[in-house]
Parts: C-alpha cells; sequence; structure tokens
C-alpha cells in the first residue's frame, strides 16, 4: 500500500504570532517555519503503518514556496521515501489545496491518504472532507488510533459522548488529532539521508489547478488585551457588578 501525506510549511507553534503594523497579516520575516504539527503525527503514523509492515511507500507532499523543500526534507528525515513539492508563492485556500490533492492522489494512486485535522495558522479544519467529497472516497476525521482491518481501517475518534469507532473501506481519507501518536524525532544519519531522498517540483498549472485564492481577508487584528480582575467580598457584591458592566440585566 502507498500513502501520502500532505503536510504544510506554518509558523512553529512556540513562536508568538505578530500582527502586521498595516493590518494585512500575520508577519512572516525572521519568522522560525516549521511543519504543522497535525501533519507531523500524520507523518509519524505513516511510517508506523510502513514499520508495521502494512504500507510499501510514503510519500509527503506540500503546496507552497522553494522554502517548504524543508518541510518536506523534515518528513523525509523521519522516515518517508519522497517528496512533491507543489510551487506556489500565494495564498493557499483549502478547496484549492485539496484540488491540487485530488490531482496527485489521481497520478500516484495511494490506498490512503492520512493528513492533519487542520492547519494551525489558519485552523480550517476542511481540506482532508473537501478531498474526500471530490475523490469519492470515505473519511475518517480527528482519528486518535488507526487500525487496518478486514480489507480496510477502523478508526477511533474522539467525540462528544466519548469514543466512536468507524469501518472505513479503502482506499480511504483519515485526519489526525494529537492523540494519535507522539511524532519521532528525526536522527542526524537520517537528517543526512534525506538530503539525497528525490522531491519532485511541480506547479498548480501542471495539474490544472487555478489557486487564486477566492476569499480576500480584510483587516487581521490581535484580540483585545484582558483587563486585571477584581476581588469582591459577596455573592450580591458580584451581581452589582456584572450588572455596572452590562453582563447581566
Amino acid at each position: 500500500m502507498k500513502i501520502l501525506v500532505p503536510v504544510k510549511r506554518v509558523v512553529d507553534y512556540n513562536v508568538k504570532v505578530r500582527v502586521k503594523s498595516d493590518n494585512t497579516g500575520v508577519e512572516l520575516s525572521n519568522v522560525k517555519m516549521s511543519m504543522n504539527p497535525f501533519d507531523e503525527i500524520a507523518v509519524e503514523e505513516a511510517i508506523r503503518l510502513k514499520e508495521a509492515g502494512n504500507a510499501d511507500e510514503i510519500i509527503v507532499v506540500s503546496i507552497g514556496p522553494k522554502a517548504a523543500t524543508e518541510t518536506l526534507r523534515t518528513g523525509l528525515a523521519m522516515g518517508a521515501d519522497r517528496g512533491i513539492l507543489v510551487d506556489y508563492d500565494g495564498e493557499t485556500e483549502p478547496l484549492a489545496v485539496a484540488k491540487v490533492l485530488k490531482a496527485i492522489v489521481d497520478d500516484e494512486q495511494p490506498g490512503l491518504v492520512l493528513l492533519g485535522k487542520q492547519a494551525i495558522d489558519d485552523d480550517c479544519s476542511q481540506t482532508g472532507q473537501m478531498l474526500a467529497q471530490l475523490l469519492g472516497w470515505a473519511q475518517g476525521t480527528f482519528a486518535s488510533k488507526v487500525e487496518l482491518a478486514d480489507g480496510g481501517f477502523h478508526v477511533t475518534r474522539e467525540i462528544d459522548g466519548g469514543l466512536e469507532t468507524i469501518k472505513l473501506a479503502a482506499p480511504a481519507i483519515v485526519t489526525t488529532d494529537l492523540r494519535l501518536n507522539e511524532p519521532r524525532y528525526a536522527s542526524l544519519p537520517n537528517i543526512m539521508k534525506a538530503k539525497r531522498k528525490p522531491i519532485d517540483e511541480k506547479t498548480p498549472g501542471d495539474y490544472g489547478v487555478d489557486m487564486a485564492p477566492r476569499l480576500t481577508t480584510l483587516k487581521v487584528e490581535e484580540p483585545p488585551k484582558r483587563e486585571a480582575g477584581i476581588k469582591v467580598e459577596s455573592v450580591a457584591e458580584l451581581v452589582g457588578k456584572l450588572k455596572e458592566k452590562g453582563a447581566i440585566a
């Protein structure tokens, strides 16, 4: 089985995000970038499936600028076999990304597409679901456990009432949640080997996809700073303060 893992280059989760002075977006100059954490979990799960003898090849895919090659190299150093970079410098939206991924799936014919449930920069949580719809494949979202069974996949996902296990026919789309696994650190020898693994460079035009944004960001603002709290001596005083602020009638 071949596994396809889309990965996204985002601002590192340890970095405090700053808004640009003109409020047009987030400041990316001289900011540390890394692989989206949910995508890193997807790469790890693909590697574990391969180590268990359930997969033959892992392909990591990224849609973004040339710098996203570093993100692909991270996936290759973890254990992926080859990469595909779809070179695009503009803003990416979930539907356009799903269309490019569909074209790649049509070319590569994987048995499973594993991707993070969402990217930490836009929090859309839409790409996996859109890709499943475009392909007409079964999907399991927010997976906390993935098993091969009965010629398909058993996916355990967390819901409000506890855990839900669903059976997916192969091929399938699975999006990963935080509790699925803990990604490994790439060893130095594997980092060196990753430099020799192939990365194919493509463009959206190669797949016949128009990546032009359909949405326009009007303004980006930081959330208001939280005001200092106060202590009250009684419930009556608390109710009075809430009425003063208009929190209750």
